[in-house]
């Protein structure tokens, strides 16, 4: 037995409602449940219940056994003496406020229907498990309940993504280009190199660097530069010689200093996706786009972001990977799935919450944009397409990270509609 299973049973009423009694023998009619509080205080706010004909308006507390009131130091707390009512699953003790007047006591197992343990034991049972809680039954879950789910979930995923976004407006005062020159260069840096790609744009302002954004040149000696990829002296290439004759002047012009903390790795990475090739590419995305913000957040559609992102490194990765070392003729373009992942991690979270900081709704956009998206390929989606969950688009994609990392993998069936549905069948 599990308290969140009592929340449940009490915010959606599945026990009996007629006949209920306090332990002292005083009806009790449920008039509201109040509202579910996740956080610090009595976890039900603004509840209203008849006790004894008399009707009472306050907070209701829960607890498996009475007595865990003065395990929680509850009785020494005054944010639980507007408490109605004590609900529990057991009746080890009488429970008293800060002013010694006695809680009235529901005790839950004298009215629950079989049913409703039932269907949480099957939910929780560990039996064979391999994947999630409700793997037997997540495809038999009703298809309109499960959809509306999941648009509720990438919202959010969109709110949980816009904590980093939020903070790094408060570390840049609120300079918004800056926060996406930020986001930019840690997605470009993907997993390898997302934090000291992170690191280098820490160590530059946006406003310095837009001054070398006119010139592909400038742009790449300073990211370079700061990258710890122009301190060689033994390479005799002429661009690579020219980047450090140009990054010296920069570094002495704004005062730059390398972070030794930044170490960008080639290691397990595909050629393509090398720092030389990503912050090149990088480059190339904003010399060819003065005004990237503005036009990344008026799109309207995904095909505009696609064109303002058809950018390539510039010409002398054409023919290498790395300095002085020659390769195969090919241009380096941004290709589309990786743009999908800069409008999915990027664009999309630094949209919503910039049209909320403007007070603009461009939830209808964002959602048009993401659900015209194709679904991530990884391992979470994969398991839910083989218990014959259907994800047709990165929307749902999203949802379905979302639905797995915080719900599933925590347990929370009881706060997830899935987990709520299976739960309420025959009860």
């Amino acid at each position: 037995m599990r308290e969140d299973l009592l929340h449940f049973i009490w915010k959606y009423k599945k026990l009996q409602l007629k006949g209920l009694q306090t332990t002292n023998g005083d009806t009790i009619t449920i008039v509201s449940t109040g509202t579910h509080n996740y956080n610090e205080g009595p976890d039900f706010f603004n509840a209203q219940v008849k006790i004894g004909g008399q009707l009472w308006a306050g907070n209701v507390e829960i607890h498996l056994n009475a007595s865990h009131w003065y395990a929680h130091n509850h009785e020494q707390d005054k944010n639980y003496n507007n408490v109605i009512l004590h609900v529990v699953w057991e009746d080890d003790a009488t429970v008293f406020r800060t002013d010694n007047s006695e809680i009235p006591t529901l005790v839950l197992k004298d009215y629950i229907s079989t049913s409703v343990l039932q269907n949480y034991q099957q939910l929780f049972s560990t039996t064979k498990k391999v994947f999630i809680n409700c793997e037997k039954d997540i495809a038999s879950v009703d298809s309109f309940l499960f959809k509306n789910w999941l648009d509720r979930l990438y919202l959010e995923r969109l709110e949980q993504k816009s904590i980093l976004v939020l903070k790094l407006l408060k570390d840049s005062n609120n300079n918004w280009e800056q926060v996406l020159f930020l986001m930019l260069m840690k997605n470009f840096g993907s997993t390898i190199n997302g934090d000291s790609f992170l690191n280098i744009a820490n160590n530059v302002t946006y406003n310095v660097f837009k001054k070398v954004t006119n010139k592909q040149q400038q742009s790449e000696s300073l990211l370079f530069g700061l990258a710890g990829l122009l301190q060689k002296q033994d390479i005799t290439d002429t661009y690579y010689m020219e980047l450090q004759k140009e990054y010296a002047f920069l570094q002495n012009k704004f005062e730059l200093t390398i972070n030794d903390e930044v170490a960008v790795a080639f290691f397990k990475l595909r050629p393509t996706n090398f720092p030389t090739i990503r912050l090149s590419q990088l480059s190339s995305l904003y010399v060819a786009h003065q005004t990237l913000f503005a036009k990344l957040m008026q799109a309207k559609n995904l095909s505009e972001i696609y064109a303002v992102c058809n950018v390539t490194a510039s010409s002398y990765w054409d023919n290498h990977f790395t300095f002085a070392k020659e390769s195969k003729k090919s241009k380096k373009k941004l290709t589309k799935s990786f743009v999908d992942l800069l409008v999915i991690n990027t664009i999309l979270p630094l949209r919503f919450c910039y049209a909320k900081y403007i007070g603009k709704d461009d939830n209808e956009a964002i959602l048009e944009i993401i659900t015209s998206l194709s679904k991530e390929k990884n391992s979470i989606i994969a398991g839910f397409t083989n218990l014959s969950v259907n994800v047709e688009n990165a929307k749902e994609g999203q949802s379905i990270l979302q639905l797995y990392k915080q719900y599933c993998v925590k347990n929370k069936c009881l706060q997830c509609a899935v987990g709520s549905s299976l739960l309420s069948r025959n009860s």
